[in-house]
C-alpha cells in the first residue's frame, strides 16, 4: 500500500495496538510524543496523512497544525482531542483540518477515516465502474428498444449521468461508455429520419415538446398565475453542461422541474431560438411576420429581432403581460443588469425577464478559431470544466442571485445543444449553400444519403425554402460537412471542434428547468 501515516501524541506508547492494527493492514506508521517531532518527522517522512493529538504539552496541537500546514498544506491532518469545546473545534477547522476525532477512538473509526481522506477517490471510481458494468447490459437494451423520444431523453440522461461519474476512471470504462453513446447516437439519428416529419402533421398524436411549445406550456402559464417570471436562456447549453452549473445555484433557488425538451432542426440559433421566442415554427415566421425573419444568405444578425418575436407570441395569445429582453454577450452587461435590477423599484419589476447569455457559444466558437481554446477544452469532460469555472466567477451567476432575490420564479433553457465532430462528411452544393458544418440547405445538394437526415420537401417540417428546389440535409452523430475542395485541410482544421446544427442528442435533446427563489432569511 506504500502509506506513511504520523502519529503525534503524548502518549503514544499506550497507541501500539492501533500502530499495531494499521501494519498489518498494510499502513507504514511513524510516531511522535510531541509537537516539535511531529513537525520534524512531517518534513522527513512527507506522509500522506496525519493523526494530531490536540492537547500535548509544549507545541500544543492546535500550534503543530499551524507550523505543518505552512509545509506541507495538502497533507490532511486529523485532529484527535478528549475535549468537545466548540471553540477549540472552531480553532482546529478554521486552520482547515481534513476531521477531528473524540477520544476514546477505536481501530475501525480510524481505518475509516483512512479510506474517507486517502482511498475514497479509488473507491468511488471502483464502485462507478461496477455499477456501470451492471448497468451496461440494460442501457444497451433500452438502446436497442427505443421507440419513443421519451425513451431517449431517459437514455441521454443516464449516459451523461456515467459521463460525469466516470470522468476519472481509467480509459477503459471511458472508451466503452464512448461506444455505447455512439450506439445510442447512431439510434438516435435513425429515429429522427422515421419520426421528425410526422411530428408536424395535422393532428399529430406523439409529438414531443418542441422549441416552439415552450413559451406556451412552460411559461405562459407561471405568468397567468400572477408570478413573476425570468425566462433565462444560455446558448448552446448542453446537458452536461447544465448538470455542472446546476450545484451552483442551489443556494439561491429550489429544482422544481428540470426535464429535456427537443430542439427543433436546424439546431441553430437563426431557427431554434426564434421558434422558442415567438411560438412559431421558422416557416410561419417568415409567412406571418416577413420583416421579422432573416435569411441564411443575409448578412444582418440572425437573431437581432428576438424582443418582437415574444411580442408577437404575447398579442396571438392576448396576454398583456409587461416584459423586458436583454441579451448579455459581455461582462458588463450582466453588471449593469445587476446595478439596475438594484437600483430599481418592486412596482418597476416586468411580468416577464428574458435573458439571453451567449458566452458558451462565443466558448464553442473560439474553440473552433483558437489553438489555446482548443487545448484548455480539448473533450467534453473538459469543455464542461471550462463552462463550469466561467460561471463560477461570472457576473451571470451574481444576476441569476439577484434575479432571486427579486422574488423571480427562473425557467431556465437553451435553444440547442452542440456535439463534438469527428468524421467528415464530402457534400457539393452550388455557392449560395449555406456555411454551417452540420447542416446543409441548398439546391441539388449531393451527398450519401444514408449517412444523413434529409428534406427535400422543407414545409413539411416547418421550415422555410429560400428556392423552390431546395432542400435540408442534416449530419447525424459525430459527423461533419465539408467539400471536396481543400478536403483534407477542412477535415483537420474542423475535426474535434464543437458545433451545432444537426442531428445528436446533445445538440437536440436539452434541459428546460423550473427553478423557485429560496426564502431570504
Amino acid at each position: 500500500m506504500n502509506t506513511t501515516i504520523l502519529w503525534a501524541d503524548d502518549e503514544i506508547e499506550l497507541l501500539s495496538p492501533y500502530t499495531i492494527f494499521l501494519q498489518q493492514k498494510g499502513y507504514r506508521v511513524v510516531t511522535a510524543n510531541n509537537g516539535v517531532d511531529a513537525i520534524e518527522l512531517a518534513r522527513q517522512e512527507q506522509p500522506d496523512i496525519i493523526f494530531l493529538d490536540e492537547m500535548m504539552p509544549g507545541l500544543s496541537g492546535l500550534e503543530t497544525l499551524v507550523e505543518i500546514k505552512r509545509h506541507l498544506p495538502m497533507v490532511p491532518v486529523v485532529m484527535i482531542t478528549k475535549s468537545e469545546e466548540e471553540n477549540i473545534m472552531d480553532m482546529a477547522i478554521g486552520e482547515k483540518i481534513a476531521d477531528y476525532l473524540i477520544k476514546p477512538v477505536n481501530p475501525n473509526q480510524i481505518l475509516l477515516c483512512l479510506k474517507k481522506h486517502l482511498h475514497q477517490k479509488t473507491i468511488v471510481e471502483q464502485h462507478a465502474s461496477s455499477s456501470y458494468r451492471q448497468e451496461f447490459q440494460d442501457i444497451a437494451a433500452r438502446i436497442n428498444m427505443a421507440r419513443s423520444v421519451d425513451d431517449f431523453y431517459s437514455i441521454h440522461r443516464d449516459l451523461v449521468r456515467w459521463e460525469l461519474e466516470l470522468e476519472s476512471s481509467d480509459s477503459s470504462m471511458r472508451e466503452m461508455l464512448l461506444m455505447q453513446r455512439r450506439e445510442a447516437e447512431t439510434c438516435f439519428a435513425r429515429f429522427i429520419k422515421q419520426n421528425y416529419i410526422k411530428w408536424f402533421e395535422p393532428n399529430a398524436a406523439q409529438r414531443p415538446l418542441l422549441s416552439p411549445d415552450l413559451m406556451k406550456t412552460r411559461v405562459l402559464p407561471l405568468l397567468d398565475k400572477g408570478e413573476k417570471v425570468c425566462l433565462f436562456v444560455f446558448d448552446n447549453l448542453r446537458y452536461d453542461q447544465w448538470k455542472v452549473l446546476q450545484p451552483m445555484l442551489s443556494d439561491s433557488y429550489d429544482t422544481e422541474n428540470e426535464s429535456l425538451y427537443t430542439a427543433i432542426l436546424p439546431t441553430a440559433t437563426q431557427y431554434a431560438r426564434n421558434a422558442l421566442f415567438s411560438g412559431l415554427m421558422p416557416l410561419q415566421i417568415k409567412e406571418m411576420f416577413p420583416d421579422l425573419w432573416v435569411e441564411e444568405g443575409d448578412e444582418e444578425s440572425k437573431n437581432q429581432h428576438e424582443s418582437e418575436l415574444i411580442g408577437t407570441f404575447m398579442r396571438r395569445y392576448r396576454r398583456s403581460f409587461s416584459y423586458d429582453y436583454c441579451k448579455i454577450n459581455e461582462s458588463d452587461f450582466a453588471e449593469r443588469m445587476i446595478r439596475k435590477f438594484k437600483s430599481q423599484k418592486e412596482d418597476n419589476n416586468p411580468d416577464l425577464q428574458v435573458v439571453v447569455v451567449n458566452f458558451i457559444d462565443m466558448l464553442s466558437h473560439s474553440r473552433t478559431e483558437s489553438k489555446m481554446m482548443r487545448e484548455l477544452a480539448a473533450d467534453e469532460s473538459a469543455y464542461r470544466s471550462l463552462t463550469a469555472s466561467w460561471f463560477r466567477h461570472s457576473p451571470t451567476l451574481d444576476l441569476l442571485r439577484q434575479i432571486a432575490k427579486m422574488g423571480y420564479t427562473l425557467v431556465l433553457t437553451t435553444d440547442h445543444g452542440t456535439t463534438r465532430v469527428r468524421n467528415a462528411q464530402s457534400i457539393v452544393g452550388d455557392k449560395n449553400t449555406n456555411t454551417n458544418l452540420r447542416y446543409k440547405v441548398g439546391k441539388a445538394l449531393s451527398y450519401k444519403s444514408k449517412d444523413v437526415v434529409s428534406f427535400d420537401h422543407p414545409q413539411q417540417v416547418g421550415l422555410p425554402a429560400p428556392n423552390l428546389s431546395s432542400s435540408y440535409v442534416f449530419c447525424t452523430a459525430d459527423d461533419f460537412f465539408a467539400y471536396p475542395n481543400n478536403f483534407n485541410y477542412y477535415v483537420q482544421f474542423y475535426r474535434d471542434t464543437f458545433q451545432h446544427g444537426g442531428v445528436s442528442m446533445d445538440e437536440m435533446l436539452v434541459p428546460v428547468v423550473t427553478m423557485r427563489p429560496k426564502q431570504q432569511s
